[in-house]
């Protein structure tokens, strides 16, 4: 190649635009890319962006010059930085190599374009470098083609197709059994034992009915739609976030009749399911107690507690109030609890499950100061709305409180628990007493049961047995989920009756029910302390379940920090870089710190679900991190930490009022594109073969096509792996339905492969988890999914849908 300083033989106007434009984008990013890089050097990271940023600078002026080495030395900065990706990456993965090759491949296309545009250059420097861009250009859209396949797939031992269990399931021994609780058996497994539905004629299915909830959509607070109806023979009874209970053909999707209690709250707006009592089903009653009960009306009821502290009885076939039970159909939750502000800090979270003739429910408690309601836990009896027991785990452990009051700001329940028949114990998955990021004033009862899994007598309340998941939990890692009863062979091969417990630390926790005792292994290993909030007092091991799979917990490092482009993977190097971190764990400070996974998790209140014929459970997870700081009244003065919880978290501080803080500072840990910076997928689903306690598969789950950078939708079908609510259901016929994704779809996988085998669009999202049921009138087989919008999403509906074979 020839320079031409004296500007004889000019380069054609293509030649020059191209010039230009590499110019100003070689010298632009050469410029950030050297200014990120100063910083990241300084503390303590790579220096790829700063050599890199200057040498784009260079070749920026010497293409600006013409300068006949300027291609010469692109190709090498090219190569360099391939050579530095696979060192980083250390193998082929296509999301870690996409930020850190397509702008170095864009930049190269352009400056091999500009020898092979110009003129009056030799020939075969033309036909090289035309040959090289035509390459880099071919790469570049075989490397967008590939975003739209999925990527970092695990496929292990085939999926199981028996147990070896030898444990009768007493679910298949009745295929046309209610969809009675909100995982449709009293275990929790959410298994499906029907097979009308296939992985072969799943493609046939269509839309058979929508019913219109009549949620409202517009205007503050109007909540998350979590809605798993119960069905009841032909029947469906649903809820809306608040509260708006319908009975609903199952065959049709026409309303029988709708009840709207007129439920209000301005914070964690959201019915899950509503429970069902059948007088003449309650074996727990004897036949004169059947008998001694003569109205015409309630002997079947719906039970359902309100998103402002309500208790209510409804006549399950016409959905008027049940007179006799409480007040006129009513009973009131925030009597002896505290403070709630008109219900805000305190409401039901979880749903009425049924205990004969009890009902237990958890609560949803604002975990922002230490006089915060009570989390006490307390059972009903359906028949009239008397208090039958309350667990108070203040009175347990003998503190002070107030007379006629429960004890205050006790670690709660917000999860749904599992009733156990066969043990009469009802197991709870509890929170982290308030307030969640500091404990340095911790009293016994939040040490002792908080981020605990615990089983209760169902009918006295007494406490039976406690297992703590999280000593001393100041990251916010209550239980999310509900405990989930299975059982499985313990160390020395015997088969137990066990309880699984998914964490948001994305640990998988198996105890034994009727002790407690770990049947998988667990270590207590040490975890750090240091540097720490003031006055804090941590706790120097934490329990890791180390037979059982962990999902998504990695610990991260400045190679692992992702980003869309190059600049925003250096911004997130940076920040990574900035903020303290050893591992999950991490203590709290008033340093910026980064928790992960997060207060979201790992896995949340989705759940799990089995195939209890081939002992698979499968489970969906999410892999954010936040980067948080504590704030002492002075550190946060310009921003009020008021009693109300913030509305968003990110950018905020969330009140802590406790000891030396007013609150704790809570940023996503995101790019300035708003996209995660760890590496994707940002969620799975996974499947675990509980007889071997080994992943089969693993498969990202969801694409951007409904979300994206800024969150701009991309429209784009991209299987990078989103975060997950919502939980999965597994039928007989080895299928796996799931909607939880951040993209509008309901999804049907084979259970065998992790392979999508159909998908269905939704008007909106979901955060649900599917229902599946057989009609008793028809014998078809539906499909049930409450499309009410995508987690975090801004578009929402009303849309309960039911699919089904033609």
């Amino acid at each position: 190649m020839v320079s031409d300083p004296s500007g004889a033989g000019k380069s054609s106007a293509l030649n020059t635009t191209i010039r230009v434009i590499f110019f100003i984008l070689a010298l632009v990013s050469g410029a950030v890319m050297a200014y990120g890089g100063v910083k990241l050097i300084a503390l303590g990271g790579s220096w790829y962006y700063l050599l890199a940023g200057v040498a784009y600078i260079i070749l920026a002026i010497l293409f600006l010059r013409k300068n006949a080495r300027a291609a010469t030395l692109s190709t090498a900065v090219f190569v360099l930085t391939v050579i530095w990706s696979l060192y980083e990456v250390k193998a082929l993965i296509y999301w870690d190599l996409l930020p850190r090759l397509v702008v170095p491949a864009l930049l190269f296309l352009l400056s091999l374009l500009i020898p092979a545009t110009q003129k009056n250059a030799a020939p075969a420097c033309r036909r090289w470098a035309g040959l090289g861009a035509g390459g880099v250009f071919v790469a570049l859209i075989a490397t967008l083609i590939a975003a739209f396949f999925p990527h970092g797939e695990i496929h292990n031992a085939p999926a199981a197709t028996s147990t070896d269990l030898n444990v009768p399931s007493e679910e298949a021994s009745n295929a046309e059994q209610d969809w009675r609780f909100i995982s449709r058996s009293a275990s929790g497994t959410r298994y499906v034992p029907l097979n009308q539905i296939t992985p072969e004629n799943v493609n046939q299915l269509k839309v058979a009915w929508t019913y219109h909830t009549g949620r409202r959509l517009t205007g503050p607070a109007i909540g998350v739609d979590e809605n798993t109806p119960i069905q009841i023979g032909a029947v469906l009874y649903t809820c809306t976030p608040e509260n708006k209970i319908a009975a609903v053909n199952a065959d049709t999707g026409k309303a029988i009749w709708e009840f709207d209690p007129h439920a209000r709250t301005l914070e964690h707006v959201t019915c899950r399911s509503v429970g069902y009592y059948d007088y003449d089903q309650d074996d727990s009653l004897s036949a004169e107690q059947k008998a001694a009960y003569t109205a015409a009306t309630c002997r079947q009821r719906i039970i359902v507690t309100t998103v402002d502290a309500r208790l209510l009885a409804l006549d399950a076939h016409s959905g008027q109030l049940c007179e006799n039970f409480g007040q006129n159909g009513i009973v009131n939750l925030q009597n002896g609890i505290g403070d709630t502000a008109n219900s805000r800090r305190y409401h039901p979270s979880s749903v009425p499950v049924i205990m004969g003739h009890l009902t237990v429910f958890g609560t949803w408690i604002r975990d922002v100061t230490l006089d915060e309601p009570s989390g006490v836990l307390r059972a009903y009896d359906v028949r009239d709305g008397s208090l039958a027991w309350a667990w108070d785990v203040g009175a347990i452990e003998g503190l002070n409180h107030t007379p006629g009051q429960y004890t205050l700001s006790t670690p709660n329940v917000w999860a749904i628990p599992t009733f156990d028949k066969q043990l009469n114990q009802v197991y709870v998955a509890t929170g982290n007493g308030p307030p969640d990021y500091w404990g340095g004033d911790r009293n016994a009862a939040k040490e002792k049961y908080g981020s605990s899994v615990i089983a209760i007598d169902a009918s006295t309340g007494k406490t039976n047995w406690v297992y703590q998941t999280v000593h001393h939990d100041i990251w916010d890692y209550d239980l999310p989920s509900q405990p989930v009863m299975y059982p499985m062979k313990n160390e020395q091969g015997e088969v137990v009756p066990a309880l699984i417990q998914t964490s948001k630390m994305g640990e998988i926790f198996v105890l034994d029910r009727r002790t407690g005792k770990p049947v998988s292994k667990v270590e207590e290993r040490p975890v750090p302390t240091s540097p720490a909030g003031k006055d804090e007092r941590l706790s120097p091991t934490q329990p890791f379940s180390v037979d059982m799979p962990t999902i998504g917990l990695e610990k991260l490092n400045e190679q692992k920090m992702w980003g869309m482009t190059t600049f925003d993977q250096l911004y997130c190097r940076i920040l990574f870089k900035s903020a303290l971190y050893s591992g999950i764990y991490q203590p709290n400070s008033e340093q910026t710190y980064l928790e992960y996974p997060a207060t979201m998790g790992g896995m949340n209140w989705g759940g799990v679900t089995i195939n209890e014929k081939t002992g698979m459970l499968f489970v969906n997870d999410i892999r954010l991190g936040m980067l948080m700081a504590l704030k002492t009244k002075e550190q946060a003065k310009g921003q009020e930490a008021s009693l109300n919880e913030v509305p968003q978290w990110a950018g905020t501080i969330r009140p802590q009022i406790a000891g030396p803080y007013v609150g704790v500072r809570m940023d996503n840990f995101a790019s300035f594109l708003q996209v995660p910076c760890q590496h994707p997928p940002f969620g799975t689903m996974t499947a675990i073969n509980l007889n071997t306690k080994q992943i089969a598969w693993q498969v990202p789950a969801g694409t951007v096509e409904d979300t994206g950078p800024l969150g701009v939708k991309t429209h784009l079908p991209i299987p990078v792996g989103m975060p997950t609510l919502g939980g999965p259901t597994a039928t007989q016929s080895g299928l796996l339905f799931f909607a939880g994704t951040q993209d509008n779809y309901l999804r049907a996988i084979d259970q065998n492969t992790g392979k999508t085998v159909w998908k269905a669009r939704l008007p909106q999202g979901a955060t649900a988890t599917p229902l599946i049921y057989r009609s008793p009138a028809t014998g078809k087989e539906y499909v049930v999914i409450s499309a009410g919008g995508a987690a975090h999403s801004p578009d929402v509906g009303d849309s309960l849908i039911a699919y089904a074979l033609p």
